[in-house]
């Protein structure tokens, strides 16, 4: 039996043979992480930046209580934590010199990592971006009347008006986007499957993706209509479509996060049947932690 505490894998493998099971226990509140580990799977480690990927999990008495993941150069993401087991993976990290830019989980989880870090690095953790509210799909209420139109998966014949619709969704919530074309296949938005609501007369009208199915939950990501054509129910009716689609596929849950300080969308999704789980934070964490060994 393994000791108590914080254990860092060597390779995913390593991971998922120890954590994989209690991974899928809790698709919902460990959606973050389990998307994160399945495009390193599917991807592999430099599918998004340089950098070994960072690993482990938390184990007590012989089970597993906790999971992180990170890809460089993305934040450190997080399973729930107590704020004593934030603090000991902070002061594992810092031990051991590891670069922590930033950390995105639930609220508290978030916080308690951000404060942690602060003390064990002397850094300056700041929130980065706006905290978000994670959705459930319970029970289904498509759109009644739906707007004209009708849902269309996009194919390769749409990939300029993906790229640019993709690229308007990440300036608005301030994500980063690839340069040109050529890096398209690096970007986050590239392992998803997207759906269009087209207009009677075929012109797109909004668009949803969707990640790939893990442990039985995707999660829809990003809900996105150009400016001069909201308020007509097409952000509602395509988030339907793909959310219909899912679950016609075997989807067990169906997710997706929205601005807690945004009351339309909020409004939206609970109106076509999203349930709230529970509340997201993204920080910046300051600086590397310094090496003491």
């Amino acid at each position: 039996m393994r000791s108590d505490g914080w254990h860092l894998a060597e390779d995913l493998d390593q991971l998922l043979a120890r954590a994989g099971d209690f991974l899928r226990s809790r698709p919902v509140p460990h959606t973050t992480v389990l998307t994160a580990i399945e495009a390193l799977r599917t991807r592999g480690p430099g599918a998004h930046g340089a950098g070994a990927p960072l690993l482990g999990h938390l184990e007590r008495s012989g089970e597993v209580r906790a999971v992180l993941c990170r890809r460089p150069p993305g934040p450190l993401n997080l399973t729930p934590l107590t704020p004593e087991e934030a603090d000991a993976l902070a002061a594992r990290l810092a031990a051991l010199g590891h670069t922590v830019p930033g950390v995105r989980a639930e609220h508290g989880t978030a916080t308690a990592f951000a404060d942690a870090w602060r003390r064990h690095t002397g850094a300056t953790p700041s929130p980065r971006g706006e905290r978000t509210r994670l959705y459930r799909l319970g029970t289904p209420v498509p759109p009644d009347p739906p707007p004209a139109g009708r849902g269309r998966t996009a194919d390769a014949r749409d990939h300029g008006q993906l790229m640019l619709w993709c690229r308007e969704f990440a300036a608005a919530v301030g994500e980063t986007f690839p340069a040109d074309a050529r890096s398209w296949p690096e970007s986050p938005f590239a392992t998803r499957d997207f759906t269009f609501w087209e207009t009677p007369d075929g012109t797109p009208a909004a668009m949803a993706g969707v990640t790939p199915m893990v442990a039985g939950q995707v999660r829809v990501a990003p809900v996105y209509t150009p400016p001069h054509l909201r308020g007509r129910g097409y952000a509602g009716a395509v988030t339907a479509e793909v959310c219909r689609t899912a679950l016609a596929a075997g989807a067990t849950d169906v997710v997706l996060f929205a601005d807690v300080t945004n009351p339309t969308s909020n409004a939206l999704y609970r109106r076509i049947g999203f349930l709230p789980v529970t509340e997201f934070t993204a920080y910046d964490l300051g600086h590397a932690a310094p090496r003491t060994a």
